[in-house]
């Protein structure tokens, strides 16, 4: 009896078509991605297993190594409320316009005496090149008015809830005098507690934390 034999076929596939498709979606997807932008601000904190997530609408304290000082408010309305403050209590004499275009900006690093001068440079002055506000002199801590007038806005709310918001972030080379004058800042409006921001880590293996970690 003959034996059958089997048509041998080509096991070749042509993956052109797939190569294409590939493509595509990887052009997509470099495209589509939002690339994050830099620091404005270079600041690296010191490290933590904490992992508590910061409030959407903080209001942060920086301190750089070089020992400036910077003050974010995450809040835009609390934000127009603390700078109108600021203006009267400081008596900075900005008008309406004036206000508005500070509020615009994200950081506030600038001593008192320089901030109207600024509003009247056509490009607002970047981060970088502020002096920062005034902390290191305890006779001249601006970080106090500031801190005061943030309290004047918030006052009759919830207090525990204003300083869940309030966060310092310091470089991890920022000297101890800058964060003690921070303190303080806070110490003179009745201010006891705040928050530390830090870099995360994860729970070294074995510790009372790793074995529980509800106690985080």
């Amino acid at each position: 009896m003959p034996k059958v034999k089997i048509a041998r076929k080509s096991t070749i596939v042509d993956m052109t078509a797939m190569c294409d498709v590939a493509f595509l979606l990887l052009s997509f997807f470099i495209l589509a991605t939002k690339q994050k932008p830099p620091e404005v601000l270079s600041v690296t904190p010191p490290n933590s297993i904490s992992a508590k997530a910061a409030p959407e609408k903080a209001i942060l304290i920086t301190m750089t190594k070089d020992g400036r000082a910077f003050l974010t408010l995450g809040d835009d309305t609390k934000k127009a409320e603390i700078l109108e403050n600021v203006n009267l209590t400081k008596s900075l004499g900005l008008s309406a316009a004036e206000l508005n275009k500070w509020g615009r900006q994200e950081f506030i690093g600038l001593p008192f005496n320089m901030v109207k001068g600024s509003l009247a440079l056509a490009e607002p002055m970047a981060p970088a090149k502020m002096p920062g506000i005034p902390i290191k002199d305890s006779s001249n801590n601006e970080m106090v008015d500031w801190v005061r007038s943030v309290t004047n806005v918030y006052a009759g709310e919830d207090q525990a809830k204003l300083q869940e918001m309030l966060l310092v972030k310091g470089d991890n080379e920022a000297l101890y005098p800058i964060f003690k004058n921070i303190k303080a800042a806070f110490k003179k409006n009745q201010i006891f507690k705040f928050r530390i921001v830090t870099n995360g880590e994860p729970v070294p293996v074995g510790s009372e934390l790793y074995i529980n970690p509800t106690n985080k």
